[in-house]
């Protein structure tokens, strides 16, 4: 074969024509750049993922052990004075956190409150309201409600006991509440908190209650 002869397409069982070598040069060619442009679109999610993967890695997490631990003690000590009674700070072991304190006043019931949110050694959540001069209606929206089971006196303070844990109706996080009456003050504890851990914080309760009753004697 001539070097100016075309070769012979097996396909076609003869040389094929110039204008079928330019339709296979051209052919081959498109797939050839198709197959790059796979290439790169490939290449490039590879990267963005893992440029994501590394931004993630960086962002800071917050966690439990690093979340910062509201002092309410301080926070009581600023509004010393304020209400009819001195605000609650229960003395509670370090295992214990708070991620709130706050005195709400000009609410929408008129009934001034001291809040303490507070998480327990085992994660779970109790949140102590101190009302001043309260009624009935505020005490029964702490409580989701609900009516008392019984009491129980702890530490010489009588509270009584709202048990909602077996209940169908969405009760929010008042599953166990305990409630006391002190001077001008109407204390709910309430919360996700197991039994044990609601008395704990109650006996803390009752000690400052005793002792705000003795120095106003």
């Amino acid at each position: 074969m001539a070097k100016n002869e075309h070769p012979v397409v097996a396909e076609l069982g003869r040389p094929e024509t110039a204008s079928e070598t330019a339709a296979r040069k051209a052919k081959s060619s498109a797939d050839h750049r198709k197959h790059q442009t796979v290439n790169n679109l490939v290449y490039s999610l590879l990267a963005t993922l893992a440029l994501v993967a590394v931004i993630v890695l960086m962002v800071p997490r917050a966690t439990p052990e690093s979340a910062k631990n509201v002092n309410y003690t301080a926070i009581a000590r600023q509004a010393a004075g304020v209400e009819p009674d001195p605000l609650l700070t229960p003395a509670l072991p370090r295992s214990w956190k708070s991620n709130s304190a706050q005195l709400r006043q000009k609410t929408d019931d008129r009934v001034d409150e001291w809040y303490i949110g507070l998480i327990t050694p085992s994660d779970q959540y109790i949140g102590l309201v101190q009302g001043f001069d309260a009624n009935t209606t505020w005490l029964s929206e702490q409580v989701a409600h609900s009516h008392a089971v019984s009491s129980t006196t702890v530490d010489g303070v009588r509270w009584r006991i709202y048990d909602n844990r077996d209940t169908s109706r969405d009760v929010g996080d008042a599953k166990y509440a305990l409630a006391a009456k002190s001077g001008q003050s109407t204390v709910v504890l309430y919360g996700t908190a197991d039994t044990e851990e609601f008395t704990k914080l109650a006996k803390a309760v009752s000690r400052q209650l005793a002792d705000d009753e003795k120095d106003n004697g």
